[in-house]
């Protein structure tokens, strides 16, 4: 219950706020509202990053080798070569942070503040002292300020008291004080600000209260692992090769120099960047698509949602909230209120007395809205709000009580249970109105009983509950679907991926929506109240078959949350208020409303609908799945042609052939220096394919590294392997020389690696359908791709530098041939799958 006296006007009508140049004033001698943390720049941030890699140091070594051999043609490349690496890093690194940084300013805090007597939406860091600021439930306070008018107004400051209960603040209690950081649970409120940045109380305890470490998302730490273990590999094959050089050649310097050589090779660095660069432009693509991603790196969850948890009004609907029937109990009689022949009855007055002096909500609007229009004289004005008992209850009602010099009226309106509950009527009455209330209900309506207490009462109770109400009837509002939503949800159905509707409406109107935009079983509703009742085996077996939820309160919803989860499914759930945070929380993919989302659910949520549109979703869905499976690809590139560099260095070294190193650093990191662009900017590139939208969502608890999953790539890289140095060690036994050796196994290998970037963006789909996929950038990477070679054979220094020899025509097309075979045979292994299976299965690329 809140006591306080509020005049029925708008504030904005009462505060002018600050004009621009108080604004600047104000800016000026007291700073901005927000802390003095200096943020590092980005840039040395990520030269800090790039400097630690091990692939950095690697080359710095390889570079310092070469130098004390005396090469130093060869160690000025190298170090040229690290600048190049590092340079591809940095650019990389930068630009996904920058998109990053891009997403986080968009979706960051923001206030509604009055300046020159218009109420505008600023970034919270704007605010400066004096503002007038508007708040209401979701919202978290911007500033430490002092309330000027409060409505059912109570806060969370948990943050700074850890007590998680309401506190009740007006500016006529004995606390008038709000607190930047804690969090408006009900009601709204103007207040004016009193203090900024690190003056707040919260300024004051310290920033780290509200620090929040990133966890790490499970596709994150399989990369991690996977890296350290190969670091491993790295470090033991180094040590192996160093040992086996030296016994061989006796050289010390030239043995650490191969050990570095195949430590370069096993090293998979593109992996980590290519993920980074994947997540961010990811959520850049996102962002074009009206989806904002507050944590790009989830983004990859979501082409694995199995079940989407919406709710019903503004997501589903329109949120119009059109006035469409009263049913009057006093004449048992339906009105249909844009028929001409209505007029005011008690019903429409007791609904506005009931609505909120200051609406926000569509419904109490419309209801403000039709009053104005129908009344001949409009009493709100000589009316002053004595008390206000708020929104509460598992049905939830809310009362108001006015009075002027001589009238007292207290109004109800609310659920249809939750009222006829306080009602004096028999049991036979209340069945009937339940069936009036089942009837429009069934309309699609959205329904409210409205209800008084009778004149003469003087003392006011604590609580409503201890009130009796006397029933005037009901009042619907319909709020159409979507025109869309049939189209959007079959192309959910189609993805495999079930829709669940969770609403607080009546049973009968969840149903009729269900029915009207085609959901799956929409016959079939359980109850927040019958939902309760159920342990948690019975509701895990309910939510596999019912997908729609009616009369849902926060700790319902949480639980259906849950129970999904427990069956294996991935979450994602859509929310805009404080009610929804507990299972926007909860589940693996929180969705808030851009437009009329609290900022509570925003700052939880994974995704953000900018523009509230729900069909974005199914774009959004598609795009996670490209993420993955494009990142998917990259990979197994990575992998398939980092196997036979491994093997090309070691392999000759330990089966001792007549020429052991063919590999030096500088040709390693010339690979790289190819490998790198192909990974993260091609397959990041590659567009959704035909069957994305068409199979079920990957199971996500299979290893993205396992051997089920890498092992065709694995393969290739040992075909690859095999191509290459079969055609070495036959030129080999031909007499040739070791450059001419060198030079045959480089480009074969060089050549399989054009055939490879071609062949890998699709494991399903031959090279002759992908080759039609559009994606501008393939041309100029491949083109680059053979200019390195190219100088390096025909430009004498660079050829020098490189040790090779310039082969004959006839000699380079074996080259192209054995990289074509190695290659090329996976299109006998895609035909074959495409024969063997009739549907696509989960996570199939």
């Amino acid at each position: 219950m809140n006591d306080k006296t509020v005049k029925m006007q708008s504030p904005a009508s009462q505060q002018t706020g600050l004009t621009n140049a108080e604004v600047l004033s104000s800016r000026e001698k007291h700073g901005s509202n927000q802390s003095d943390v200096k943020e590092k720049s980005r840039f040395f941030t990520v030269l800090k990053d790039v400097i630690l890699e091990p692939m950095f140091i690697i080359l710095l070594l390889s570079s310092l080798l070469y130098f004390i051999l005396g090469k130093y043609q060869e160690g000025i490349i190298m170090l040229v070569a690290i600048i190049i690496v590092s340079g591809i890093s940095i650019f990389q690194e930068s630009k996904s942070r920058s998109a990053v940084e891009a997403l986080k300013n968009l979706t960051g805090p923001r206030a509604k503040v009055i300046r020159n007597s218009d109420l505008v939406q600023i970034q919270i860091s704007e605010i400066v002292l004096g503002d007038i600021i508007v708040v209401e439930d979701g919202d978290t306070i911007p500033a430490d300020a002092v309330l000027l008018k409060a409505n059912d107004f109570s806060v969370n400051e948990s943050m700074l008291t850890g007590e998680s209960l309401p506190l009740y603040k007006g500016p006529d209690k004995d606390d008038a004080l709000v607190y930047k950081g804690t969090m408006v649970l009900s009601g709204s409120a103007t207040a004016e600000v009193t203090a900024i940045g690190k003056l707040t109380k919260l300024g004051t305890i310290g920033d780290s209260l509200i620090e929040i470490e990133e966890v790490k998302t499970p596709l994150q730490i399989q990369i991690k692992k996977f890296i350290v273990s190969m670091l491993m590999f790295g470090l033991i094959a180094f040590v192996v090769v160093c040992v086996l050089n030296y016994v061989e050649t006796g050289n010390f310097i030239q043995s650490l120099l191969s050990g570095l050589t195949l430590a370069m090779s096993v090293i998979p660095e593109e992996i980590p960047v290519a993920y980074s660069t994947f997540m961010a432009l990811g959520a850049y693509h996102l962002y074009k698509k009206m989806v904002i991603a507050r944590n790009p790196h989830r983004l990859e969850s979501l082409g694995a949602a199995s079940v989407i948890c919406t709710d019903k009004t503004g997501t589903i609907t329109e949120n119009k909230m059109v006035p469409a029937e009263i049913y009057e109990l006093k004449s048992d009689s339906f009105f249909q209120l844009e028929a001409k022949e209505f007029h005011l009855n008690e019903v429409l007055e007791y609904a506005m007395w009931s609505s909120e002096t200051e609406p926000f909500d569509p419904m109490e609007k419309a209801i403000h809205e039709l009053y104005s229009r129908e009344s001949s004289v409009d009493k709100r004005k000589d009316f002053t709000m004595l008390k206000e008992y708020p929104l509460e209850g598992e049905y939830p009602i809310m009362t108001h009580v006015f009075s002027n010099q001589t009238e007292k009226i207290i109004a109800v309106k609310g659920s249809v249970e939750g009222v006829l509950a306080q009602c004096d009527l028999s049991k036979e009455e209340k069945d009937k109105v339940l069936s009036k209330a089942n009837l429009l209900a069934s309309k699609g309506h959205r329904v409210l009983a409205v209800g008084m207490v009778e004149p003469g009462l003087v003392d006011l109770p604590e609580s409503q509950s201890k009130f009796s109400y006397h029933l005037l009837g009901l009042i619907s509002f319909y709020d159409p679907p979507k025109a869309n939503m049939v189209d959007v949800l079959a192309q959910f159905y189609k993805a495999g991926i079930r829709v669940l509707m969770i609403t607080g409406d009546h049973p009968e109107t969840a149903k009729s929506i269900a029915s009207q935009i085609e959901m799956q079983n929409a016959d079939e509703v359980l109850i927040g109240v019958d939902l309760m009742k159920l342990s948690d085996e019975e509701l895990r077996e309910k939510v596999k078959s019912i997908n729609v939820y009616a009369r849902m309160f926060p700790e319902a919803k949480l639980k259906i949350v849950e129970a999904l989860i427990a069956n294996g499914e991935i979450v994602a759930m859509t929310g805009d208020g404080v009610n929804d945070a507990p299972a926007l929380k909860a589940a693996h993919i929180g969705i808030a409303m851009g437009k009329r989302g609290s900022e509570v659910a925003r700052n939880i949520a994974t995704l953000v609908l900018a523009d509230d549109d729900f069909s974005h979703m199914t774009e959004a869905i598609s795009l996670g799945r490209r993420i993955y499976d494009n990142l998917k690809k990259a990979i197994r590139y990575i992998i398939s042609i980092h196997i036979p560099i491994i093997l090309i260095v070691t392999l000759p070294l330990v089966l001792f052939w007549k020429y052991t190193n063919l590999f030096l650093p500088i040709h390693v990191i010339f690979l790289e220096l190819i490998m790198g662009p192909t990974c993260s900017i091609i397959y990041e590139n590659e567009p959704v394919e035909p069957y994305t939208m068409s199979r079920p969502p990957r199971i996500t608890k299979e290893s993205f590294f396992s051997l089920r999953e890498l092992s065709i790539s694995i393969v290739q890289g040992l075909v690859i392997t095999l191509a290459c140095l079969s055609l070495g060690y036959y030129y080999i036994q031909q007499d040739y020389s070791e450059g001419m050796v060198r030079t045959i196994v480089y480009m074969t290998l060089i050549f399989s690696n054009l055939f490879l970037t071609l062949e890998n963006r699709s494991f399903r789909y031959s090279i002759f359908t992908t080759i039609k996929y559009k994606n501008r950038l393939i041309p100029m990477i491949l083109a680059l791709s053979l200019i390195i070679p190219v100088l390096s054979l025909f430009v004498t220094p660079i050829r020098e530098i490189f040790e090779f020899e310039i082969p004959s025509l006839l000699v380079m097309s074996h080259c192209f041939a054995a990289a074509f075979i190695g290659v090329m045979w996976i299109e006998i292994y895609k035909y074959i799958r495409r024969l063997g299976t009739t549907s696509i299965h989960r996570g199939e690329i």
